[in-house]
């Protein structure tokens, strides 16, 4: 059981270093987290229900997760094949059209949450 613990731990170690090296390194994650943190001060600006605090948290972690894979994906494909290559580069676009979809999503999330609330502040 100490054993399971500790490789538990260890596990977090490097989930947490993955999660600050892209933090530090990857302009895309840094506007993803921007983003979560203007939406999650909206949130509170705007009293969100529990609800719609679930939905909002899965949208973010859900792009940021997909972000986060997408760099992993462009880092694996540039080990492999560092020079130009059409299928390393259609890797590459499909990746990031994992992130478009997930963004799309988190935006609709988003508008479905924010535009009422924003159509009554302005009437």
């Amino acid at each position: 059981m100490t054993n399971f613990i500790i490789k538990r731990i260890k596990g977090f170690k490097y989930a947490a270093k993955g999660a600050y090296i892209l933090l530090k390194n990857e302009a895309s994650i840094k506007v993803q987290f921007f983003i979560a943190l203007v939406m999650t001060g909206v949130g509170f600006y705007f009293n969100i229900s529990n609800t719609e605090w679930i939905l909002q948290l899965l949208a973010i972690g859900l792009v940021m997760g997909i972000e986060g894979v997408n760099s992993a994906v462009e880092e694996i494909a540039d080990f492999i094949h560092p020079d130009f290559h059409s299928k390393i580069g259609l890797i590459k676009d499909i990746a990031a059209g994992a992130v478009f979809f997930a963004a799309t999503i988190a935006s609709i999330i988003g508008l479905i949450i924010y535009t009422p609330k924003v159509l009554i502040l302005f009437s």
